[in-house]
């Protein structure tokens, strides 16, 4: 990651169980694993797209 890009820390809050396919494809493309999981990831368009469709699981923090 470069010291200069902005980050965003994303947190799992709520299980994928029961929700459809392609969102547990974006919780699995930022990065997290099981609940309570928390990762650091680049503020970029495409990854800001891939929480805002699965914002409901997540907890985001700048």
């Amino acid at each position: 990651m470069n010291k200069s890009a902005k980050t965003l820390k994303v947190t799992l809050v709520k299980s994928v169980i029961g929700t459809i396919e392609s969102h547990r494809a974006c919780v699995r493309g930022l990065g997290l694993r099981r609940m309570n999981d928390t990762v650091v990831v680049e503020d970029t368009p495409s990854v800001r797209g891939m929480i805002n469709k699965v914002n409901y699981l997540l907890k985001c923090e700048a």
